[in-house]
């Protein structure tokens, strides 16, 4: 279904919204529609849902997560270089490494106040 301006629609597809969402915009259900060789298509969610079953995008996505981990732990890594402890090469959790960031920057506004 085409959108055109002031929220009218173009008559390219000939179902029309079934309702007015909480935006005052038109929402349309999803429906099952029938192919040539009369089955039943599956719905929008339907078919995102075997989509992402597939071993392929189930290994694509599981790569793309190692490399988002990997560079938050980068970065991560890299502020705990920044950050003095003692002893300097003590192991610190995530959340260690922020607060004590967080406890460092106050230090050094308070330290160029002064």
């Amino acid at each position: 279904m085409d959108f055109l301006p002031c929220g009218m629609y173009s008559m390219a597809d000939s179902t029309l919204p079934d309702s007015v969402d909480g935006h005052g915009l038109l929402a349309k259900k999803s429906r099952e529609k029938s192919t040539v060789t009369g089955m039943a298509t599956l719905t929008r969610e339907e078919r995102r849902r075997r989509r992402r079953a597939t071993q392929k995008y189930r290994m694509a996505h599981a790569t793309r997560e190692r490399v988002r981990v990997e560079a938050f732990n980068v970065a991560f890594g890299e502020l705990r270089k920044l950050l003095p402890t003692i002893p300097p090469d003590k192991k610190l959790s995530k959340i260690e490494i922020l607060r004590l960031a967080i406890c460092y920057i106050m230090y050094l506004n308070q330290f160029l106040e002064t």
